[in-house]
C-alpha cells in the first residue's frame, strides 16, 4: 500500500483489513441538484475525484441510489483502474424514485441487486465496504434488521462484499448486527449540533470500530452558530474549517467524508480540518449541541 499523503489531517484507521485516511471523500454532491442526473459539469466531477486520490485520499464514499447510478459511474471513469491503496465504500438498503425520494429497498432479493450493481458500474469483483442503510429520511427507525443484514452477510461469505457496516442505525440495530456479523463502521449523522450518539462512537472507539459521519457540516442546512462563528474568527478561520477539525479531535474513530463537486473546495475542507483547536476553542464549541 502506498503511504498517504502527509499533508491529510488526523491520520489512518483501520476499517478491518484496510487501512484508509481519516480525512476521505463523499461522493454525493457530484450528481446533479438533490443527487438526481448527472452533473452540470462532468469534467469537473472527474477532476475532483482524481484530486482527491492525488492528494492521498484513500477512502471514497458513494452508493449506486446516488444519481441513480451517476456518482459511481463517474469514480469508474476517474479512477479505474484503481490505486490498490483506494478503498470504496457503498450502501444499499433504499433506491430512488422520479420525484427524488427514496423508497426503502431492503428485501433480499433488493438488496442483492444492489449489491451486483454497484459491482458492475464501478467495475469490482468486490465491494470492500458495503452499509446496510436503516431507517428513513426523517433518520433512524427502531425495529430489526435480521433478515437483511443477514442477507449481506450470506454476500459477504461468498466473496462478493470484504466488510459490512450499518448507516442511519439506532445504538441497538448495531448491537443486531454485531450479532449476526462483524461491522467495521457506522455511519450516522452527526456533527457539532447534531450529537445524539455521543455515547455510541465512544463505545465504537474501544471496539476499533470507525465512525463515519454524513452531513458532518449540516447537510442541506449548513452549521450555524455564534459560538461557532466566535471560535472560527478567533482562528482566523472558516466555520466549517472548524466544524471538520472538531470531528477529527472528538475521536480517534471518526471518519469524514465531506462532499463537494469543486477541487478548490476540497483543497479547502482538507487545509481546514487542519486547523489546531485549543482546550478553551473546545470547550466553547462543546457547548453548541447543549
Amino acid at each position: 500500500m502506498s503511504t498517504p499523503a502527509p499533508s491529510l489531517p488526523g491520520g489512518t484507521w483501520p476499517l478491518g483489513d484496510l487501512t484508509v485516511t481519516r480525512f476521505g471523500y463523499g461522493a454525493m454532491q457530484l450528481a446533479g441538484p438533490w443527487v438526481m442526473g448527472p452533473p452540470t459539469d462532468r469534467e469537473g466531477a472527474v477532476a475532483v475525484l482524481r484530486t482527491a486520490v492525488d492528494l492521498g485520499i484513500t477512502h471514497i464514499d458513494t452508493s449506486e441510489a446516488y444519481g441513480p447510478r451517476i456518482t459511481n459511474e463517474l469514480i469508474h471513469e476517474a479512477l479505474h483502474p484503481y490505486p490498490e491503496s483506494l478503498h470504496i465504500a457503498t450502501k444499499v438498503g433504499a433506491t430512488r424514485d422520479e420525484q427524488g425520494g427514496w423508497p426503502v429497498a431492503r428485501r433480499p432479493e433488493d438488496l442483492r441487486r444492489q449489491v451486483e450493481d454497484n459491482l458492475k458500474s464501478l467495475r469490482l469483483d468486490a465491494l470492500d465496504l458495503v452499509n446496510l442503510r436503516l431507517g428513513n429520511a426523517e433518520g433512524p427507525q427502531p425495529g430489526s434488521l435480521a433478515s437483511a443484514f443477514e442477507t449481506l452477510a450470506e454476500l459477504q461469505q461468498k466473496g462478493l462484499i470484504r466488510h459490512l457496516g450499518v448507516s442511519n442505525a439506532t445504538a441497538e440495530q448495531v448491537t443486531e448486527a454485531q450479532s449476526i456479523a462483524p461491522i467495521v463502521c457506522v455511519q450516522n449523522m452527526y456533527n457539532l449540533a447534531h450529537r445524539q450518539d455521543d455515547r455510541l462512537i465512544d463505545h465504537l472507539a474501544t471496539t476499533g470500530v470507525a465512525y463515519v459521519p454524513f452531513f458532518p457540516l449540516g447537510g442541506f442546512t449548513p452549521l450555524q452558530s455564534a459560538a461557532l462563528s466566535a471560535v472560527a474568527a478567533r482562528l482566523e478561520a472558516t466555520p466549517m474549517s472548524v466544524a471538520l477539525a472538531w470531528l477529527l479531535r472528538r475521536s480517534p474513530n471518526i471518519l469524514l467524508i465531506a462532499g463537494t463537486s469543486s477541487t478548490a473546495h476540497l483543497r479547502e475542507n482538507i487545509a481546514g480540518a487542519g486547523v489546531s483547536l485549543s482546550a478553551e476553542d473546545l470547550t466553547e464549541l462543546n457547548e453548541i449541541s447543549r
